[in-house]
Formats: C-alpha cells, sequence, structure tokens
C-alpha cells in the first residue's frame, strides 16, 4: 500500500505530530492532488486548542498538482453545464496547478441541488452550506498539511499560468476576505434610480451615502480583509468619499497594507475606558458596517461599539476559548450580525493575478459631495495611489512538510505573519 507524510491530530486538542498515512484513493468524480505548498492559519491554530473536535490531518490553504482523476463516463460538468467525454475532463485538469474550495457538499441534499434557488438570495448558499458538508482539515476530512488529498473535481479551481506556488496559497484567505462583498455587506452609493453606483457613471450628490467601514484586527485574516475592501472601496468608489479604516495594534503589520486603499489607525485611538461601550466618542457609533478580525472574543465588545445604531456587524473570527457574552448592545442598538465565511476561489485568484495596469486607483480630483447632514462642499481626494497586490512581503517562514511541528510553532508566535510548509518539490 503506498503511504505517505502528513501532520496529522490523534486527538481533539493534541498538539499533532508528523505520521506515515495510507496515499488517498479518489472517489468517483474525485481528483487526486499532490500538494505542493500548505498555509497556516489562525483557524489551524484553534483547532489544535480543541476547536471543532477535529482529528485528523490539518491545514485547508494550498497548491497543488492534479496527480490523477476517478472519472466516469457521461461526466457533467457544473460550469459548463454540459457533457463532456472523459478525455475533455483530462485535458482541462490533469497535470495542472489548481487551488480548490474547502467545503465538500453531500451533492444529494435540497442544499446541493439548489432547491428554492437559495443561491439567487443568499450569495452561493449552496457552496457553503451543506447540512452534511466535509470541510479540509476542520470537519471529518484529512486536510492539506499532506503530500496528497482528494477533492470532488467541480471544487477546483486553476491557478493562473505565471503565478507563483507561493502566492496561490492565499487564494483561500484573500477568498474568505472577498466574502464579504460578495455577501453584499456594503454599500456603495446608491443614486436617483435606487441602483448601485458603477464607474463611471456617477453622480456628485448620493440618496443614500456610501458606508462608513471600520475593520477591527491587523491579524493576518484582517490585514487580507483591509487589502479587499481597501481595493474594493477604489474601484466602486473612486470619488472622494471616507476610505475603510483598519484599526489594528502593530505599527509594522498597518505599513503591509500601505497602498491597498484603507486608511491605518492604532486602535488605542478608538477605545476608552471611561465610556459605557468602552469606545471613545469620536468613534463610537460612526460606523455602518464593522467588521470583526479580531480572532479574540473581547473584540466584539469594541466592534459593537463602533458600529451605529441598526448597523452592520460582520464577524470573521473563529475562537476556541469562551467568554460570558453580553448581549444587551447588540439588541438596544438593534445591531445586524452576520457571519462571513468560505469565499469566491476564483475572485481571489483573479484579484491576485491583476498586474498595476488593472489595478484602480482614486482620482486626485475636487468633487462636489453631500455628507450625511446634507451639507454639500468640495471635498478633496488626496488619498495614495492602489497598488498591485503583492501577499509575498506576509511570508514569514517556510517549512518542510517533516518540520511542520516547527511551523505550527512558529505562526503562533505574535511576530509571525504567514508560514507555509512546502509538501512537495
Amino acid at each position: 500500500m503506498a503511504t505517505m507524510l502528513a501532520f496529522s491530530i490523534q486527538n481533539p486538542g493534541d498538539e499533532g505530530k508528523v505520521i506515515s498515512l495510507p496515499k488517498p484513493q479518489p472517489e468517483p468524480n474525485f481528483a487526486l492532488i499532490k500538494i505542493l505548498r500548505a498555509g497556516v492559519c489562525n483557524t489551524d491554530l484553534e483547532i489544535l486548542q480543541g476547536y471543532m473536535g477535529f482529528t485528523g490531518v490539518l491545514g485547508h490553504e494550498f497548491v497543488g498538482i492534479v496527480e490523477e482523476l476517478n472519472v466516469p463516463q457521461n461526466t457533467i460538468d457544473s460550469d459548463a453545464n454540459s457533457t463532456l467525454n472523459v478525455i475533455d475532463l483530462y485535458d482541462k485538469w490533469l497535470g495542472k496547478r489548481v487551488c480548490g474550495d474547502i467545503n465538500v457538499g453531500c451533492g444529494d441534499c435540497g442544499v446541493c441541488l439548489n432547491e428554492h434557488n437559495r443561491d439567487a438570495c443568499c450569495a452561493k448558499f449552496s457552496r457553503n452550506h451543506c447540512p452534511n458538508r466535509t470541510v479540509l482539515g476542520i470537519l471529518n476530512r484529512n486536510g492539506t498539511m499532506a503530500e496528497y488529498i482528494t477533492l470532488p473535481i467541480t471544487n477546483l479551481h486553476l491557478v493562473p499560468e505565471g503565478m507563483s506556488d507561493e502566492v496561490a496559497v492565499f487564494c483561500e484567505p484573500l477568498a474568505a476576505a472577498c466574502r464579504i462583498p460578495e455577501q453584499g455587506l456594503v454599500n456603495y452609493g446608491y443614486g436617483a434610480d435606487g441602483q448601485n453606483l458603477q464607474p463611471p457613471d456617477r453622480v456628485a450628490v448620493y440618496l443614500r451615502p456610501p458606508d462608513r467601514v471600520a475593520i477591527l484586527g491587523d491579524g493576518k485574516l484582517g490585514l487580507m480583509i483591509a487589502e479587499v475592501l481597501g481595493r474594493e472601496h477604489a474601484r466602486r468608489n473612486p470619488v472622494a468619499s471616507p476610505a475603510p479604516i483598519l484599526f489594528g495594534k502593530h505599527a509594522h503589520k498597518l505599513g503591509l497594507v500601505e497602498g491597498s486603499g484603507v486608511e491605518r489607525r492604532f486602535v488605542s485611538e478608538c477605545i476608552d475606558a471611561t465610556a459605557f461601550n468602552g469606545v471613545s466618542k469620536d468613534h463610537a457609533g460612526k460606523y455602518d458596517v464593522v467588521v470583526d478580525a479580531t480572532g479574540s472574543p473581547a473584540g466584539l465588545t469594541i466592534s459593537s461599539g463602533l458600529c451605529r445604531p441598526m448597523g452592520t456587524l460582520v464577524l470573521k473570527s473563529t475562537c476556541a476559548a469562551g467568554k460570558e457574552f453580553n448581549a444587551a448592545p447588540f439588541v438596544i442598538d438593534e445591531l445586524r450580525v452576520v457571519g462571513s465565511r468560505c469565499g469566491p476561489i476564483d475572485t481571489a485568484l483573479e484579484l491576485l493575478n491583476l498586474d498595476a495596469a488593472d489595478v484602480a486607483s482614486p482620482t486626485p480630483t475636487p468633487n462636489q459631495e453631500t455628507d450625511r447632514n446634507g451639507a454639500s462642499g468640495p471635498v478633496s481626494d488626496e488619498r495614495e495611489p492602489i497598488q498591485p497586490l503583492r501577499v509575498e512581503k506576509y511570508i514569514t517562514q517556510t517549512f518542510p512538510l517533516s518540520e511542520a511541528a516547527d511551523a505550527i510553532r512558529c505562526a503562533a508566535l505574535k511576530s509571525t505573519m504567514k508560514v507555509q510548509i512546502i509538501c512537495s518539490e
């Protein structure tokens, strides 16, 4: 029996170790993928603390090469919605570099079959929410810190030629950030026809002004969210309007998102321990949308204080540690609390593949704009130019798979940004 190396957790909350496991065999309509690189994220660290009670091979971020397909005749390619023969599928996937959606649905339930057409009103409902799903390295499915994995062919996404392996690994965490615009959680301004304004069709006075957005947390996910929402704001709102603000604790981390289109502030600026909600008067209730990416239960208190009454609080953090929860601010201010999880891999790959010519930047010209109180006046747009997304700057260190335990320890250090594991050469 062929075997492989993998970093595995034997019991929930164990430290995990590199062991030899049987090489997986692809089920019908699955692919066998040789993992080139895997990423380590905070969810992996939480799982090692007992989150989800997971046992098995850790990891869900990856880039790999398709080595084998198990394709019955008359297979349906759901993207093309047409019958393809085996040769076509082999030409499309075999030997190609891929990333993949981490949720594996059962394929038979109402969610997977998109009964009631929920995908039309709930963005990609069927992709994320099969009640019988398994999830790479998180729920009942071996993950990516291994030499091989299997995934459904329909979960795969081709990596663009010329994109390095180290960049492609970022598509999963970046996709999680892209989930926020995919869910339509931020309003970018509405004109007289009630439609979201798109360049170049602009008006200077909005019937509904663009949302003010705050992102709390400058960890790995918080920085990815800033990279996405800053660029989305510049693309959708090149006229002068308040850019998203990233609140963080570390100057060097805040510096990493320079050129992304976000403002960068220290979180201490918005904290006031004497205030009833712990937030200073200059920032309390000033943001229409607040994204909590702190990875800490305590972050919810600050996030709810930043959010205006009847605003939207987006939860991106998963945390194994528990804490007493005070629901009063959420009820009193009638906040809309929205979870946000896995996002569009294809969108993330497109964003990673953009060069300088493709990136929209705000035009530094005066514009006439109406503020929230109805006052009108010239607004000068002096925001920094938007730069292409260079995620290589986030990589702190790489390790071979045989040293995965060291990679995990490195990832847990506060000074670490991103750790990648080289699973195959």
